[in-house]
């Protein structure tokens, strides 16, 4: 469980985030959305610990990030997986080093036990058998599901994804959503992802936070999105004039 306790966030006289009370819950797939400049970013990086908040706390479970010293905060990032916008892979390094990376920063794993650790995060992306192509020799997707299987190698308690379908085509968002949604219900994972993506917020959305103008605007599930009579919610779901035709199509 991830808690925000009243988050305050300024930028010289600028107020990007006023006052986020939000718990993400454990096992769950946590949606941060809202448009452009609502404050999705900046939360994140409060949440991750890069960025510090203005006023407010975050907790880990009983841990509160921003009272940490740097022993136990080096103790907790090993427990935050994160999965960047762009994937964020090592160029020079092939699919197997970038894995690998994490465990030979953060652990002191032997040969055997990294490889046998990186081999089951491979299966576990279905990407069984190219240790040893680089990130150029794969396809935006599947770089992706590296990004993936690096943000699990050190079988964390938290994960952060950041506009995870970002430049991907529509079937292989739902496969990445799926991957995701899979591995947080299978190892119980307290999981944030900050996206745009409308698919996401209907198909995997467990609890779904919008942000407007750094206040919360509206929050629920999924199984709430279409029938929740709020002007931010419904501005930001039917923001494309095809999507808003089919709703004028159903309502007229």
């Amino acid at each position: 469980m991830i808690r925000a306790e009243h988050i305050h966030k300024s930028f010289g006289e600028t107020k990007v985030l006023k006052g986020i009370d939000y718990v993400f819950e454990k096992g769950k797939c946590n949606l941060v959305i809202g448009k452009s400049g609502a404050g999705k970013t900046v939360l994140l990086k409060i949440l991750v610990g890069l960025l510090p908040p203005t006023e407010g706390h975050v907790w880990f479970d009983d841990l509160d990030l921003c009272n940490l010293g740097k022993k136990e905060l080096r103790a907790l990032r090993m427990r935050i997986g994160m999965l960047f916008q762009g994937s964020a892979l090592f160029d020079s390094m092939t699919v197997e080093e970038n894995i690998r990376f994490p465990l030979d920063m953060f652990t002191n794993k032997t040969k055997k036990e990294k490889q046998m650790r990186v081999d089951y995060c491979l299966e576990r992306v279905d990407m069984v058998g190219v240790n040893d192509r680089y990130p150029s020799e794969t396809s935006g997707g599947m770089q992706k599901r590296v990004g993936i299987a690096r943000s699990i190698v050190l079988q964390p308690d938290y994960l952060f994804c950041d506009e995870p379908n970002s430049g991907l085509d529509p079937k292989t968002s739902i496969v990445i959503d799926e991957l995701i949604n899979d591995i947080t219900k299978e190892q119980n994972i307290t999981t944030v992802i900050n996206t745009h993506d409308m698919n996401s917020v209907l198909e995997i959305g467990d609890n779904i936070l919008l942000l407007h103008m750094g206040n919360i605007a509206w929050s629920g599930s999924k199984d709430e999105v279409l029938d929740a009579q709020n002007e931010y919610l419904q501005d930001f779901i039917f923001a494309s004039p095809f999507l808003k035709k089919i709703k004028d199509r159903i309502t007229g």
